[in-house]
């Protein structure tokens, strides 16, 4: 047997030698930037208390995930912000299936078992450890509930993946000469009529550990934009603060700052002379300050205007109030410069995302979560009407000048232009793949631009509805 043993093993290796040395045979190749990453390595964690979602879970998501699947960027429609929005999951179904982590998409797709790999290839992945207490979170029933922070933590946020390139904001000069749009962390100005870029704008004062540059225009994604009425300036919305850029050379000039949390929206009053921005905490308080724009300093701090983010703020047409529009399904008036409440306006189902004054001051207009325009009576507050026509959020509005039509952005991926005075559609604006979070209009109606998840602007003909540019930031 011994003989025999060692024949077969001499002419197996003769073969294998034959085989290594064949034209045609597939030698050893190294690992290519197109291979699917390995596979988390497996381990157990033995412990007899209980995971802590708030103390253990929350962290590792919110170190790991947050910054693409957030309760204001949801990409894949996914938020890992809360609980119960993992277990509704995302496009692809539930995120988490409480008790049995094996079934979980999370940890399949963390645990790069599954494709695609999250967080992807080039990210930093969940250590051994992060995917274990992961796991035996969800066997033991992924309890918890929503992490509220009440208290400021001292912050500093790096530098956003690339890929991370949503368009956030788009703004346009009221001389509709340029185009301010926001995709990711980064801040670009085009001609307008054109589509030339002019300018990709970066902060000096942003560095990231190494006191190195980050070399673009904020540290957290662009939600907000806005030019001066004479189109001198451009404002940015970040993370805690505000950025004032020279809209002529791109140059940042200073920021705004002692802001609770990302900005959402902002307005400029009619004269330029003030600038209201809205935020908050998730779950916890909503966030309404208005800045005097000569010295930088707050005029208005409006304290427990609303019990969640606010998605939507507008000053009135002559300047003397601000509407506002929060996730806790409730848009507000008040007076300005006290800050003092003048009315509440509920009948939204959803969270309402946005809102504006029609040209007179006597009517309110809010779009929200629940896929409906609802039109109010500023005086009575009373509501006037509901226009629906939209599958998906209405994420943005705007009123087109003095008259009485609106624009709206949605997330079926479709701009619509309506009368507000009779509820009746007026145009479409097509052509976009993906949701969207983006929309600005000129006075005149003439010049329309959105964008969204797609990381594409279009610019259409407001009369027609005829896209006049293409714009993908960044190429």
């Amino acid at each position: 047997m011994k003989r025999i043993y060692t024949i077969v093993v001499v002419i197996m290796l003769g073969s294998l030698s034959l085989m290594a040395q064949e034209p045609g045979a597939k030698q050893d190749q190294k690992p290519t930037k197109n291979d699917p990453p390995p596979p988390i390595k497996v381990i157990t964690l033995e412990r007899k208390e209980p995971v802590n979602y708030e103390k253990e879970i929350a962290p590792i998501l919110g170190n790991k995930c947050e910054v693409c699947h957030s309760s204001s960027l949801q990409e894949g429609k996914l938020d890992v912000t809360d609980p119960e929005a993992l277990k509704k999951g995302g496009k692809s179904g539930p995120a988490i299936v409480p008790g049995q982590p094996d079934a979980s998409l999370l940890v399949k797709l963390a645990g790069r078992t599954g494709t695609p790999a999250m967080p992807p290839k080039d990210d930093e992945p969940l250590t051994p450890e992060e995917l274990a207490l992961i796991k035996l979170w969800i066997a033991e029933g992924a309890k918890g509930q929503k992490v509220v922070e009440t208290n400021l933590p001292s912050l500093k946020l790096g530098k956003l993946p690339a890929r991370v390139k949503p368009i956030g904001a788009v703004a346009l000069s009221a001389d509709k000469s340029k185009l301010a749009v926001g995709q990711g962390a980064n801040l670009f100005l085009y001609e307008a009529a054109t589509g030339k870029l002019l300018h990709a704008l970066s902060n000096p004062q942003l560095k990231d550990g190494d006191d190195q540059p980050l070399n673009q225009a904020q540290t957290d994604l662009v939600q907000a934009l806005v030019f001066s009425p004479d189109g001198l300036q451009l404002y940015s919305g970040d993370f805690r603060q505000v950025h004032v850029w020279d809209a002529a050379n791109g140059q940042w000039q200073r920021s705004l700052t002692g802001l609770m949390d990302r900005v959402m929206a902002m307005d400029i009053s009619p004269d330029g002379k003030r600038l209201a921005v809205v935020g908050g905490i998730p779950s916890a308080e909503g966030e309404i300050k208005v800045f005097d724009l000569t010295s930088g300093n707050v005029l208005t701090d409006i304290q427990a205007g609303h019990t969640d983010v606010v998605y939507g703020v507008r000053f009135s047409p002559d300047g003397t109030k601000l509407a506002s529009a929060s996730a806790d399904k409730l848009v507000r008036t008040f007076a300005l410069p006290e800050g003092q409440l003048l009315k509440t306006f509920e009948g939204h189902t959803g969270q309402v995302l946005d809102v504006a004054w029609k040209a007179d001051g006597k009517v309110i207009v809010s779009v929200g979560a629940d896929n409906v325009v609802k039109v109010w009576s500023f005086e009575s507050g009373d509501q006037i009407r509901t226009i629906g026509g939209h599958s998906r959020q209405i994420t943005r509005l705007q009123v087109i000048g003095a008259k009485p039509e609106i624009a709206t952005a949605c997330g079926d991926a479709w701009v619509r232009f309506w009368n507000m005075d009779n509820g009746g559609h007026i145009r479409n604006f097509g052509g976009n793949a993906d949701f969207l979070y983006a929309l600005t209009v000129s006075a005149d109606g003439t010049v329309v631009a959105t964008g969204g998840q797609e990381g594409v602007v279009r610019v259409y003909n407001g009369a027609n509805g005829q896209v006049t540019q293409t714009i993908t930031p960044g190429k």
